[in-house]
């Protein structure tokens, strides 16, 4: 039976009254317990009651099962009663385990016992805290900076204490801070933003950052303002090998080096979720990959896990970047001096390639070209290829979205089935790829996917991931295993 105007709108303020209930309890385990909650990887902290909400939503589109904040609104309370150490808990993942495997158990008893390694262990963190100097402050330095100040928490993790950049004008200060502050695709910054000329600092909810002026990278003194063994991340692209980016090293208090772009020679190419198991403590310097690399490879593994890949190419429609000209000029790139506001631009693309260096078992198998075309951010690449073993497309479909839920992957591949969605719905997506389910075509053993990325912003996340990593920082993540019948239906 359908609701009428009034139970539609008093369910809807009783949902609106749940939600605001939860960000206090919300903001409780953040400050006073060093727990961050999650729907689904949706971080939760700092969130309006309209994006709660919204995220719950969400939920539904990932699952195909709504989530009910008469489910999660106890959970949550639940939690906060428990005295948790730091952690991180997917409160979706959660509640849908508890629904599954709960055995007739108490909510209570459940998260005692699923939770017991940091159960009144109340704030309790065995993280040590690594400081982070970010060379350059670009697009990526810039979102880079967002999330590290988003996650700086109690201050235990990755800390920003500051940013390396050429002196632009007098008022340069006041410009990054303006540039942090205001972004034309991002939107504004979640907070507040103080500068203060005479330290040439910025500080930023409470997160005091040291901007450094120079233009070179082996002769700073971080130390001398009281950074020690610190990661830098180079965003400039300027040096791509193990000698260039080495300067890093000559500069007191710079532990390793973290470059957000290709690297060259033996570098080590991370793709979070693919071969962060690689990182040793004896790499010094490591690569990030690509936006478009992060983006395919794991959509390629969970493909080639399942199906087996004999060949692909793979297509990327690419937003237009800061290498070419706004309006016709002199380039030395071929076809790149063309007005990117004004043109698609048929241009080279090493992903396919860079791809064998993540994983190594589709070496040669791939080929890649890219378009550039006129948008601002969000690309889309277009995977053909021949598989081993036949498939429909419901069956891919399928796999891909229990993938993006359930799987070690899950924080990498996300999954949408809308007819409506385009470029500019992903804009602020914190997974490396998202499957556009129907666009999928199948025939038998030749499969073409579409995957959509925010190149920005979700590559930034992804080398958050990478840097959290190299410094040995990830909080313990709840719930530790799929419930058995999630993992079955990725089995399937």
């Amino acid at each position: 039976m359908s609701q009428t105007s009034d139970s539609c709108l008093d369910t809807w303020m009783g949902r609106e009254a749940l939600a605001e209930a939860m960000i206090p309890v919300i903001g409780r385990l953040y400050r006073e317990n060093n727990v961050v909650t999650s729907i689904h990887g949706r971080s939760l902290i700092n969130k309006s009651t309209m994006n709660i909400l919204k995220a719950h939503r969400f939920a539904r589109r990932m699952s195909n099962t709504e989530l009910l904040l008469e489910e999660t609104a106890p959970l949550l309370n639940a939690l906060a009663q428990l005295d948790l150490g730091a952690a991180a808990i997917d409160v979706a993942r959660l509640t849908e385990k508890y629904k599954l495997e709960g055995n007739g158990a108490s909510l209570e008893e459940f998260l005692r016992a699923e939770l017991a390694e940091i159960v009144g262990k109340r704030g309790a963190d065995d993280r040590t805290s690594t400081d982070v100097v970010l060379y350059g402050f670009g697009r990526i330095g810039r979102l880079l900076a967002r999330l590290l100040i988003e996650k700086a928490g109690g201050g235990h993790g990755l800390r920003l204490r500051a940013i390396v950049v050429r002196r632009g004008s007098d008022k340069d200060l006041t410009k990054r801070a303006s540039l942090l502050r205001r972004d034309s695709v991002h939107g504004s910054f979640e907070g507040t933003i103080r500068v203060d000329e005479a330290a040439n600092t910025i500080t930023a909810n409470g997160v005091q950052v040291q901007v450094i002026y120079s233009d070179n990278p082996a002769t700073i003194d971080y130390t001398a303002y009281g950074i020690k063994d610190a990661l830098v991340v180079d965003n400039t692209g300027r040096w791509r090998d193990a000698e260039g980016l080495s300067q890093h090293l000559q500069s007191k208090g710079v532990a390793r080096v973290l470059l957000t772009a290709p690297g060259k020679g033996a570098l080590k190419n991370i793709v979070h979720g693919i071969n962060h198991g690689d990182i040793q403590d004896t790499d010094k310097i490591v690569s990030a990959a690509s936006c478009t690399t992060n983006a395919i490879t794991p959509v390629l593994k969970a493909i080639n896990d399942k199906f087996g890949v004999i060949h692909g190419h793979v297509e990327t429609v690419h937003s237009f970047t800061n290498d070419q000209n706004l309006i016709d000029n002199f380039h030395k790139g071929d076809r790149r001096g063309r007005s990117a506001a004004l043109n698609m631009v048929i241009t080279e693309t090493g992903a396919a390639t860079a791809v064998a260096k993540a994983l190594p078992e589709l070496q040669g198998k791939l080929s890649g070209s890219s378009i550039r075309v006129p948008t601002p951010d969000v690309s889309l690449a277009i995977l053909n290829l021949s598989l081993e073993n036949g498939t429909t497309k419901d069956e891919v479909n399928d796999y891909l979205r229990q993938m993006s839920l359930h799987s070690d992957l899950r924080k990498q591949i996300d999954y949408i089935d809308s007819p409506e969605v385009v470029s500019t719905d992903f804009v602020g997506s914190r997974r490396a790829g998202i499957v556009d389910g129907l666009a999928t075509i199948s025939n038998d053993k030749n499969v073409i996917l579409y995957v959509w990325y925010d190149n920005e912003f979700g590559y930034s996340c992804q080398v958050v991931r990478v840097m959290e990593e190299m410094a040995g920082v990830n909080p313990p993540s709840f719930p530790a295993k799929e419930a058995a019948a999630a993992l079955a239906a990725i089995a399937v």
